[in-house]
């Protein structure tokens, strides 16, 4: 799979999920890694997926309500980050989904937050784009070549009318 160069929206969507992250450390009660895995699965998520958080009067604070909402309140895990881990974990994350096309679930099944936080120190003066590129070889990531051929398959089966 190929990487898209990141554009003005782009770069608007990876600073304000950094920021979201960032502030998680304050205004939730779970760790920051069930944080990171509630809000990467969240239908909220799926809003910067596809760019519509851009397009919706959605503020920080409505963020974590949604998330709270659709996962119930909890304070689970003790373990926060720092806010500058969580900021850049963030922001890779969405610059992951964004310049390789893939939704917020898929990331996280490729990249825990466990392992970018050990990344963070070494990497986070890098380029984003750099970053991503050493992640995905270091981790010989293959995610990309299924993602292709099950979307090539779902093809096919609906061109065969066998949906």
């Amino acid at each position: 799979m190929k990487q898209k160069e990141i554009n003005k929206d782009g770069l608007l969507i990876c600073n304000l999920q950094a920021k979201i992250f960032e502030n998680s450390i304050e205004k939730t009660q779970v760790s920051s890694e069930i944080f990171i895995r509630r809000f990467m699965n969240s239908k909220v998520a799926k809003l910067f997926d596809n760019g519509a958080i851009l397009q919706s009067n959605i503020q920080e604070d409505d963020v974590f309500s949604m998330i709270e909402e659709q996962y119930g309140k909890s304070s689970y895990g003790t373990v926060k980050y720092s806010s500058n881990e969580m900021y850049w974990i963030g922001y890779i994350y969405r610059y992951f989904c964004f310049t390789y096309d893939l939704t917020s679930t898929q990331v996280y099944k490729v990249i825990k937050p466990k392992q970018l936080r050990g990344l963070y120190f070494a990497y986070h003066t890098l380029d984003p784009a750099q970053t991503i590129e050493r992640i995905i070889e270091a981790n010989d990531i293959s995610i990309f070549d299924k993602y292709d051929i099950k979307k090539q398959y779902e093809l096919f089966k609906k061109i065969r009318g066998k949906q």
